[in-house]
Protein backbone atom coordinates (compact mmCIF):
# COMPACT_ATOMS: atom_id res chain seq x y z
CA UNK A 1 0.00 0.00 0.00
CA UNK A 2 1.62 3.71 -0.77
CA UNK A 3 1.91 6.23 1.76
CA UNK A 4 -1.10 8.02 0.18
CA UNK A 5 -4.02 5.29 -0.10
CA UNK A 6 -5.51 6.60 2.81
CA UNK A 7 -6.15 10.23 0.90
CA UNK A 8 -9.98 11.03 1.20
CA UNK A 9 -8.88 13.10 -2.22
CA UNK A 10 -5.55 12.12 -4.40
CA UNK A 11 -3.57 14.85 -3.48
CA UNK A 12 -5.31 16.41 -0.85
CA UNK A 13 -5.10 15.57 2.94
CA UNK A 14 -8.33 16.17 3.48
CA UNK A 15 -11.43 16.57 1.94
CA UNK A 16 -12.19 20.05 0.85
CA UNK A 17 -13.81 22.11 3.75
CA UNK A 18 -17.55 23.79 2.47
CA UNK A 19 -17.69 26.64 0.37
CA UNK A 20 -14.11 25.38 -1.31
CA UNK A 21 -14.05 24.29 -4.90
CA UNK A 22 -11.80 21.81 -6.63
CA UNK A 23 -11.19 24.24 -9.90
CA UNK A 24 -7.46 21.69 -11.24
CA UNK A 25 -5.73 19.09 -10.67
CA UNK A 26 -2.61 17.45 -12.74
CA UNK A 27 0.80 15.46 -12.45
CA UNK A 28 3.88 16.65 -14.33
CA UNK A 29 4.63 15.46 -17.55
CA UNK A 30 7.45 13.37 -16.99
CA UNK A 31 9.11 13.63 -20.35
CA UNK A 32 9.01 17.30 -19.67
CA UNK A 33 10.56 17.03 -16.34
CA UNK A 34 13.24 14.12 -17.82
CA UNK A 35 14.13 17.28 -20.30
CA UNK A 36 13.78 20.27 -18.47
CA UNK A 37 14.69 19.51 -14.60
CA UNK A 38 16.69 16.96 -14.86
CA UNK A 39 18.43 17.85 -17.88
CA UNK A 40 18.76 14.20 -19.46
CA UNK A 41 18.67 15.80 -23.34
CA UNK A 42 22.09 17.95 -22.04
CA UNK A 43 23.32 14.44 -20.68
CA UNK A 44 22.95 13.11 -24.50
CA UNK A 45 24.46 15.30 -25.98
CA UNK A 46 27.75 15.81 -23.45
CA UNK A 47 28.17 12.14 -23.81
CA UNK A 48 27.64 12.18 -27.92
CA UNK A 49 30.93 14.94 -27.77
CA UNK A 50 32.84 12.47 -25.32
CA UNK A 51 32.41 9.57 -27.94
CA UNK A 52 33.56 11.87 -30.76
CA UNK A 53 36.61 13.22 -28.96
CA UNK A 54 37.30 9.80 -27.71
CA UNK A 55 36.90 8.43 -31.28
CA UNK A 56 39.22 11.39 -32.95
CA UNK A 57 41.76 10.72 -29.76
CA UNK A 58 42.04 6.89 -30.48
CA UNK A 59 42.04 7.32 -34.58
CA UNK A 60 44.54 9.91 -34.39
CA UNK A 61 46.93 8.03 -32.13
CA UNK A 62 46.94 5.15 -34.89
CA UNK A 63 44.18 2.75 -33.67
CA UNK A 64 41.44 1.31 -36.19
CA UNK A 65 37.98 2.38 -36.70
CA UNK A 66 37.31 -1.19 -35.07
CA UNK A 67 39.35 -0.94 -32.34
CA UNK A 68 38.63 2.95 -32.12
CA UNK A 69 34.54 1.76 -31.14
CA UNK A 70 35.35 -0.73 -28.92
CA UNK A 71 37.11 1.49 -26.88
CA UNK A 72 34.06 4.19 -26.92
CA UNK A 73 31.61 1.06 -26.09
CA UNK A 74 32.54 1.58 -22.34
CA UNK A 75 32.03 5.56 -22.46
CA UNK A 76 28.43 4.57 -24.30
CA UNK A 77 27.37 2.15 -22.20
CA UNK A 78 28.05 4.89 -19.35
CA UNK A 79 26.17 7.81 -21.14
CA UNK A 80 22.98 4.92 -21.63
CA UNK A 81 22.91 4.28 -17.78
CA UNK A 82 23.09 7.90 -17.06
CA UNK A 83 20.34 8.81 -19.05
CA UNK A 84 18.38 5.94 -18.62
CA UNK A 85 18.75 6.93 -14.28
CA UNK A 86 17.66 10.55 -14.87
CA UNK A 87 14.53 9.68 -16.93
CA UNK A 88 13.27 6.91 -14.25
CA UNK A 89 13.72 9.48 -11.48
CA UNK A 90 11.78 12.19 -13.77
CA UNK A 91 9.11 9.14 -13.94
CA UNK A 92 9.21 8.52 -10.18
CA UNK A 93 8.60 11.92 -9.53
CA UNK A 94 6.18 12.58 -12.16
CA UNK A 95 3.87 9.46 -10.86
CA UNK A 96 4.16 10.26 -7.19
CA UNK A 97 3.33 14.08 -7.45
CA UNK A 98 -0.11 15.73 -7.68
CA UNK A 99 -0.94 19.52 -8.12
CA UNK A 100 -4.05 20.87 -6.86
CA UNK A 101 -5.81 24.12 -7.46
CA UNK A 102 -8.91 25.55 -5.04
CA UNK A 103 -10.84 28.40 -5.19
CA UNK A 104 -8.68 29.27 -1.93
CA UNK A 105 -5.26 27.64 -2.03
CA UNK A 106 -2.53 25.40 -3.72
CA UNK A 107 -1.27 21.80 -2.70
CA UNK A 108 1.67 19.99 -3.78
CA UNK A 109 1.72 16.19 -2.88
CA UNK A 110 5.21 15.27 -3.83
CA UNK A 111 8.01 13.52 -2.64
CA UNK A 112 8.78 9.43 -4.14
CA UNK A 113 10.70 8.09 -0.48
CA UNK A 114 9.19 10.11 1.49
CA UNK A 115 5.24 11.43 0.81
CA UNK A 116 4.51 15.53 2.13
CA UNK A 117 1.62 17.65 1.70
CA UNK A 118 2.67 21.57 1.38
CA UNK A 119 -0.51 23.68 1.64
CA UNK A 120 -0.24 27.32 -0.11
CA UNK A 121 -3.31 29.88 0.86
CA UNK A 122 -3.47 32.47 -2.06
CA UNK A 123 -3.47 34.76 0.98
CA UNK A 124 0.70 33.83 0.88
CA UNK A 125 0.81 34.17 -2.74
CA UNK A 126 2.04 37.30 -4.30
CA UNK A 127 2.42 36.47 -7.63
CA UNK A 128 2.38 33.25 -9.96
CA UNK A 129 4.46 33.60 -13.26
CA UNK A 130 4.53 31.27 -15.90
CA UNK A 131 7.58 29.61 -18.35
CA UNK A 132 6.02 27.56 -21.45
CA UNK A 133 8.32 24.77 -23.68
CA UNK A 134 7.58 23.78 -26.89
CA UNK A 135 5.37 20.85 -26.61
CA UNK A 136 3.14 23.08 -24.38
CA UNK A 137 4.16 22.16 -20.60
CA UNK A 138 5.44 24.47 -18.58
CA UNK A 139 6.62 25.59 -15.21
CA UNK A 140 4.83 27.99 -12.50
CA UNK A 141 6.81 29.33 -10.14
CA UNK A 142 4.96 31.09 -7.10
CA UNK A 143 6.41 33.90 -5.53
CA UNK A 144 5.26 33.96 -1.74
CA UNK A 145 5.04 36.36 1.20
CA UNK A 146 6.74 35.50 4.79
CA UNK A 147 8.68 32.34 5.23
CA UNK A 148 8.51 28.95 3.39
CA UNK A 149 8.13 25.89 5.85
CA UNK A 150 9.93 23.37 3.48
CA UNK A 151 13.45 24.17 2.10
CA UNK A 152 14.69 24.11 -1.32
CA UNK A 153 15.98 20.88 -0.79
CA UNK A 154 12.76 19.66 0.09
CA UNK A 155 10.76 21.10 -2.49
CA UNK A 156 13.52 19.98 -5.29
CA UNK A 157 12.83 19.72 -7.85
CA UNK A 158 9.18 21.55 -7.05
CA UNK A 159 10.91 24.80 -7.31
CA UNK A 160 12.70 27.68 -9.24
CA UNK A 161 15.86 26.55 -10.06
CA UNK A 162 18.39 29.32 -8.29
CA UNK A 163 15.81 30.65 -5.85
CA UNK A 164 17.58 29.45 -2.52
CA UNK A 165 16.64 31.73 0.06
CA UNK A 166 13.71 32.00 -0.12
CA UNK A 167 12.97 29.05 -1.84
CA UNK A 168 9.99 29.59 -4.59
CA UNK A 169 7.46 26.49 -4.68
CA UNK A 170 6.92 25.43 -8.49
CA UNK A 171 4.04 23.41 -10.10
CA UNK A 172 6.94 21.65 -12.52
CA UNK A 173 6.33 20.11 -16.09
CA UNK A 174 2.57 21.08 -16.17
CA UNK A 175 0.68 20.32 -19.08
CA UNK A 176 -0.90 22.90 -20.92
CA UNK A 177 0.65 25.11 -18.87
CA UNK A 178 -0.83 28.37 -20.21
CA UNK A 179 -4.59 26.85 -19.52
CA UNK A 180 -3.30 26.14 -15.96
CA UNK A 181 -1.85 29.59 -15.27
CA UNK A 182 -5.29 31.23 -16.56
CA UNK A 183 -6.78 28.96 -13.87
CA UNK A 184 -4.40 30.26 -11.16
CA UNK A 185 -4.72 33.52 -12.11
CA UNK A 186 -8.55 33.69 -12.48
CA UNK A 187 -8.58 31.95 -8.73
CA UNK A 188 -5.62 34.47 -7.16
CA UNK A 189 -7.87 37.43 -8.48
CA UNK A 190 -11.33 36.01 -7.43
CA UNK A 191 -9.79 35.64 -3.68
CA UNK A 192 -8.26 38.69 -2.84
CA UNK A 193 -10.52 41.47 -1.78
CA UNK A 194 -11.76 44.32 -4.18
CA UNK A 195 -10.13 47.52 -3.63
CA UNK A 196 -12.24 50.45 -2.64
CA UNK A 197 -12.61 53.24 -5.66
CA UNK A 198 -10.17 56.08 -4.74
CA UNK A 199 -11.70 59.29 -3.30
CA UNK A 200 -13.00 61.34 -5.90
CA UNK A 201 -10.54 64.80 -6.43
CA UNK A 202 -12.32 68.10 -4.38
CA UNK A 203 -14.35 70.21 -6.90
CA UNK A 204 -12.72 74.14 -6.62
Amino acid sequence: MAEYDHEPVPGLPERLPPGEALLWQGVPRWQSMARHAFHARKVVFYFIALLILLLAWNLQGGKSLVVALGGALWLALLGAVAVGVLTLLAWAMSRATIYTITSRRVVMRIGVAIQICINIPFAQITSAGLRRYPDGSGDLPLTLTGPVRASYIVLWPHARPWYFSPPQPMLRAVPDAAKVAEILAGALASARPAQPDPDPAPTP
